[in-house]
């Protein structure tokens, strides 16, 4: 019981207004600026070609365009789910769970556009990209947001 007393207490203490839109676009643009530069640059360095991987999917400015708007779509999405947890403690393992599956979607994804588009820069422009976006979500969330208590209160209530 004084376990549980105390991962509420971390959640008060750290209880600040959150707003899932404002921060959930935030935390999607920011995620995919970081991406999209991932990509460029790997493009530059592995190929020689600069925006190789954006004209092989579409375009540059159809891709960007895509590209910005999924990562929106996902900081909302996780901001959702990382608010949510504070009432229903549970929600934190299903965005894990949820983090899990869409990096094995990429991994999937990268299969495809190795084989055709995209050849083995795919692994590193790709997944490589996706990798350090959910690295990156998770340690902004983290220093907003208290993470762990989450996961201890879902813990505690199964």
């Amino acid at each position: 019981m004084a376990i549980m007393n105390r991962s509420h207490d971390v959640l008060r203490s750290r209880a600040t207004v959150h707003e899932t839109l404002p921060e959930g676009i935030r935390l999607g643009l920011i995620v995919g600026t970081a991406t999209w530069l991932w990509v460029a640059v790997v493009d530059v360095v592995a190929t020689g070609q600069p925006f190789h991987t954006f004209t092989a999917l579409g375009g540059v400015l159809v891709v960007t365009l895509v590209h910005y708007l999924l990562n929106v779509t996902y900081g909302l999405v996780l901001l959702s789910a990382v608010h949510g947890a504070e009432r229903t403690p549970s929600l934190i393992i299903g965005a894990l769970f949820g983090l899990l599956l869409f990096e094995v979607a990429f991994a999937m994804l990268t299969i495809i556009l190795a084989q055709s588009a995209l050849g083995s820069t795919a692994w590193l422009a790709i997944f490589g990209g996706s990798v350090i976006g959910t690295a990156i979500a998770i340690a902004l969330l983290a220093r907003t947001h208290p993470l762990v208590a989450y996961l201890r209160r879902a813990e505690e209530e199964t």
